[in-house]
């Protein structure tokens, strides 16, 4: 049975109706099959096609290539196959215009997405606060709600211009959990790495179950998606929540990792004044360009230097680490040091959102306050950390990231027809100072258009948000949370 019939079977909504049925692709696109029955929240991907984005200004991020303004990119079968003014392509349909921003759709580095499903219920004191609650629902979790966290998560991603997404995904008590999420990603049409990670039902002294991730590696031809998704390990590392692991469960999850050649990625947050978690591992052989550094908030000046000198990547989250007071990332002194930098959502449970834009602002106006000058961290700056360094820190830079020939077509084209944008000055300052997921005109993702003219092309919004409504009520009353 799939999960959409189990949910329905269940009656999370009631049996309310599609709402948006029949929704098709406005103008001067073709109407596509949604694929959709009544009461399900997904369809089917709209195909790929040859379009033209045309008149625009383009921010490429490739650096041989730059900006163009009135510039054009011709898109066929998920291909860039040309960028540059004034392009021949007889057939294509046009998108775009003078009032357009074109630019690589943003790349996200390190988010729990399951838990999107309750989003913003940290409590105020600390008996309710995230781990707690995260520890407290997980017991009564079950693969529909990570359903409905995921899609909710894609969905909103999609909406606000996020094309690739790192689902760190630590909610997996057996093996359907991960076959969901999983499903999930690909029936959104999103770019994915998946991370095999913990539960919370999973005691520190017990290793990952790594005869599951075998499984799902085996099995990796039917989760794939045409190669959208790739594999990775979440990894606890040798140290998590104040506390050491053993040796006999740290060291199987990382060899596991290089036996199955897949990359690691780990929560090293640091503590202030304290144990340099950067360090131990390194001294432990553990830190190299294929191993995700989430947080590295109080990465010391050691920590960086062996961060830059393994070439790895540092998934920065300022928005969730402010929120509950972890602190605040060195952005700039790894910048500065040559570590590539990236952005992370984390969890919504405490970011409220996953506008990755908003995470660039917040970036770029703590870095200015922490130095003094307004000028110490650009936006156009951050606006490689939210493209290309995350396509770098994924290892998919080959692919995404930049609009130039021969990549895949993940772009997003930005309005500024908008209020709060309202006319087209600079544009790295008007996408990081002024826009929201409501100026995301346009997504495309491997060439299939994902939203046009604001709207999603294959998504049921207002179903999706009334069962995950339906469904966090249910999860809090089985639990006895907070009802």
């Amino acid at each position: 049975m799939s999960i959409l019939n189990y949910i329905n079977r269940r009656h999370l909504l009631g049996g309310a109706a599609l709402v948006g049925a029949g929704l098709a692709a406005p103008a001067p696109l073709p109407a596509q099959e949604r694929g959709r029955a009544a009461g399900e929240m997904v369809g089917r991907l709209p195909p790929r096609g040859e379009f033209i984005l045309r008149g625009a200004i383009v921010m490429t991020m490739d650096p041989t290539l730059g900006d163009i303004k009135n510039g054009d990119v011709h898109i066929k079968d998920g291909q860039i196959i040309a960028v540059g003014s004034g392009l021949q392509s007889p057939g294509a349909i046009s998108l775009g215009g003078p009032d357009m921003i074109v630019l690589p759709g943003l790349v996200e580095t390190h988010w729990h997405m399951w838990n999107t499903l309750v989003r913003g219920f940290s409590g105020d004191r600390r008996e309710e606060s995230y781990f707690p609650m995260i520890t407290a629902l997980g017991k009564y979790w079950r693969p529909e709600d990570s359903y409905l966290g995921t899609l909710l998560s894609a969905t909103e991603a999609l909406n606000s211009g996020i094309t690739t997404v790192h689902n760190w995904s630590h909610m997996l008590p057996a093996p359907e959990y991960a076959d969901t999420e999983l499903r999930v990603l690909a029936e959104s049409g999103l770019r994915a790495r998946f991370s095999y990670g913990w539960s919370p039902s999973l005691p520190d002294t017990e290793p990952l179950p790594l005869d599951d991730i075998e499984r799902v590696h085996k099995q990796w031809d039917k989760f794939n998606n045409e190669h959208l998704i790739h594999l990775g390990l979440a990894w606890r590392g040798m140290w998590r929540l104040g506390k050491y692991l053993p040796e006999r469960v740290y060291r199987p999850e990382f060899e596991l990792a290089r036996h199955l050649g897949i990359p690691l990625a780990i929560h090293m947050p640091g503590l202030r004044n304290s144990l340099e978690i950067i360090k131990l591992h390194a001294k432990a052989n553990f830190i190299s360009s294929d191993v995700l550094i989430a947080h590295a908030t109080w990465a010391t000046a050691d920590e960086i230097r062996i961060l830059a000198d393994a070439g790895a990547s540092t998934s920065l989250s300022p928005v969730a680490d402010a929120r509950v007071g972890f602190g605040f990332p060195p952005i700039s002194e790894l910048i500065d040091a040559g570590v590539n930098c990236c952005f992370s959502i984390d969890t919504t449970v405490v970011t409220g959102n996953c506008n990755l834009l908003e995470t660039a602002k917040y970036a770029v106006n703590l870095e200015n306050g922490r130095f003094g000058t307004e000028y110490k961290m650009l936006p156009r700056k951050a606006i490689e950390l939210a493209t290309i360094n995350g396509a770098k820190a994924l290892q998919i830079a080959d692919r995404v990231g930049s609009i130039s020939v021969g990549k895949r077509a993940d772009i997003i084209l930005v309005s500024t027809r908008g209020e709060n944008m309202g006319l087209l000055s600079d544009p790295a300052h008007l996408l990081v100072e002024a826009c929201g997921p409501s100026n995301i005109d346009t997504v495309l993702v491997d060439g299939r258009i994902l939203k046009r003219d604001g709207k999603l092309t294959h998504i049921d919004v207002e179903n999706l948000t009334a069962k995950t409504s339906s469904a966090f009520n249910s999860l809090r009353q089985r639990a006895n949370w907070r009802v």
